[in-house]
């Protein structure tokens, strides 16, 4: 029998988060492995699915060597974003006003996955294991044993369990988590405009679920539709051109008539809390430690921020430390905790509030928008609070 491999810290699932969380231990003395499944590939054309990049992640991919990679032709800026409510409620957003360089960047998910998996490829120190699949995992005093189900075995003294919202990890370490269906799906689609949309992302809470259009380069846009089942359904069924017609009328034709860049795809959405994001020697980041309502498009930002305060307490131990120290894991659970549960607690909150269609409760949460519009200080404390993740 060959001798187990054996790591500092053993990463399960090299997604975007699992990715940053190896790349940024590039620095430090301690050995990596990441297991996964298969490498990344980039789809023809547009990726379906984007992301709504921070600046503090943006500083985050910087800082770990792959934001200046990325193809910045293909990475949209978003300057202003108008959120409509489904009367006659309005809030805006303005970089310009909140004193920053931009709310927001708009960028395919493939793009990133595939630079950050170049990244941790020439990493020193690290180990990449792929193609390869967990069998068994399990723990005694000192380290975990990872058994994969080629039959190799891998020991650790941590383990990460990055590997998505079905986390396989995350039920052997015994982590109970709840999950709250929405009954809706995420519909999302890229689509070439009219009219120039000049950088600013739009939001509509409709009958109908909610719309965001998000500004790709030049005059494109991607748009992403929490509907409800039926109504997903019905959308990823249409055809090309009827699918650009409605999409434009939901908005309003606001950027004209649009034509089709990617056909239409679906996923399921619900809330996914668990108990606690750690246990011996098991830290959990990313999705396969939260999943969240998309409407704020914030999601794959608490998983860099995940990351990126897991390896700022990892990186920074002395030569004689553990880092499967519950003391060490226990302080990033607490670091976490704030900006995870405000998060799940406002995308869900709003989801539920512009689900009734209660004159009275339709009057309310449009009042609601239209007095935060116009109080200036709080509405640029929600945006520098959105970007950062304080106030």
């Amino acid at each position: 029998m060959s001798k187990p491999l054996d790591f500092d810290v053993l990463i399960v699932g090299a997604g975007l988060a699992g990715a940053s969380l190896a790349a940024s231990l590039r620095g430090s003395a301690l050995s990596v492995g990441v297991v996964e499944g298969a490498p990344p590939r980039l789809s023809e054309g547009w990726d379906a699915r984007i992301y709504a990049i921070s600046p503090a992640s943006k500083e985050f991919l910087d800082e770990i060597g792959a934001w200046a990679h990325l193809d910045h032709a293909r990475i949209g800026p978003v300057y202003d974003m108008r959120i409509f409510g489904d009367r006659d409620g309005r809030l805006d957003f303005s970089s310009y006003d909140c004193g920053l360089e931009t709310l927001a960047w708009i960028v395919e998910s493939g793009r990133i996955q595939m630079e950050l998996w170049e990244t941790i490829k020439r990493q020193h120190r690290l180990t990449l294991l792929c193609p390869a699949r967990p069998a068994a995992l399990a723990w005694d005093e000192q380290r975990a044993t990872l058994t994969l189900e080629d039959g190799r075995t891998i020991t650790a003294r941590l383990v990460v369990g990055a590997d998505g919202a079905n986390s396989w990890v995350r039920r052997q370490g015994g982590i109970a988590e709840r999950f709250s269906p929405y009954g809706e799906k995420g519909v999302v689609a890229n689509f070439a405009c009219e009219l120039d949309h000049a950088g600013c992302a739009m939001q509509w809470f409709l009958p109908e679920g909610i719309l965001a259009w998000l500004p790709l380069p030049e005059k494109q846009i991607s748009m992403v539709w929490s509907a409800p089942d039926a109504l997903a359904d019905e959308l990823t069924a249409l055809s090309p051109e009827a699918l650009c017609a409605r999409v434009a009328d939901a908005g309003g034709r606001r950027l004209g008539a649009l034509t089709p860049l990617t056909a239409a795809a679906a996923f399921p959405l619900r809330l996914m809390r668990v108990e606690r994001p750690v246990a011996h020697r098991l830290a959990l980041i990313g999705d396969a430690a939260h999943a969240i309502h998309p409407l704020s498009g914030h999601g794959i930002n608490l998983g860099f921020q995940d990351a990126r305060a897991l390896a700022a307490r990892l990186a920074s131990l002395p030569s004689w430390r553990d880092p499967g120290e519950r003391a060490i894991l226990d302080t990033y659970a607490r670091a976490r905790a704030e900006e995870t549960l405000l998060m799940q607690y406002t995308t869900d909150g709003l989801n539920r509030l512009f689900r009734p269609s209660h004159p009275l409760i339709a009057h309310i949460r449009n009042l609601g928008l239209n007095l935060t519009n116009a109080l200036p200080v709080i509405r640029n404390m929600l945006v520098r609070y959105a970007v950062s993740g304080h106030f």
